[in-house]
């Protein structure tokens, strides 16, 4: 009997999609990864930007840190920090008050839990668990179309350009734009994921 690896499709790159990606590629699962963005991150992107100087700016537009207390979680950023992807923020935190045009220290409110940043930027860690090994990442390539095959028991993904992108036991879908409205007014096309659900 021969052992075929099942092949998995994850759409989305964001901290849910490449946690989820390298997840199943580490217990075996052949991982096909795809985003419409040139890179990994989504919500942990990080932007890049040239000053007046010359000097290259970046700066993460989403997630500026995050916090762990579930203990299962705290297990998985602790391997993170020991690879170098994450640190601990210890720099001072505060927030600017608008009203009174100061900076306002709220570093003892904040205490409660460690603060952790992406090193050197929040995308990273998605940018590492995008190239595990057992995930082939596909970047600028948005999907068009989710088509169950019920005779094949597969899932065919059908890309924005109308190219067949493959045959999937299964998906994962962690980008909510493909089951969002929002998808027909960047694409001009409907959801590729319909309100449907199949089981």
């Amino acid at each position: 009997m021969q052992n075929t690896v099942a092949k998995v499709a994850v759409v989305g790159s964001g901290i849910s999609g490449s946690v989820c990606a390298a997840t199943l590629a580490r217990n075996g699962m052949s991982v096909t990864l795809f985003d419409s963005a040139r890179g990994p991150g989504g919500r942990m992107s990080q932007r890049r930007e040239i000053s007046e100087d010359g000097r290259e700016l970046l700066f993460d537009h989403g997630a500026p840190y995050f916090t762990v207390t579930n203990p299962d979680v705290f297990s998985v950023v602790t391997e993170w920090e020991s690879r170098g992807l994450v640190a601990e923020w210890k720099s001072n935190f505060g927030s600017f008050d608008c009203f009174t045009n100061k900076f306002v220290n709220t570093e003892q409110q904040e205490r409660e839990s460690k603060k952790y940043v992406g090193v050197p930027g929040m995308n990273s860690i998605c940018k590492a668990l995008c190239h595990e090994p057992g995930v082939d990442s596909k970047f600028n390539m948005g999907i068009g179309k989710f088509e169950w095959l019920e005779r094949e028991n597969l899932w065919s993904l059908i890309g924005l350009d109308g190219q067949h992108l493959g045959h999937f036991k299964g998906v994962v879908a962690s980008d909510k734009n493909i089951a969002s409205p929002r998808f027909t007014a960047i694409t001009g096309q409907l959801p590729p994921l319909g309100m449907k659900v199949y089981v």
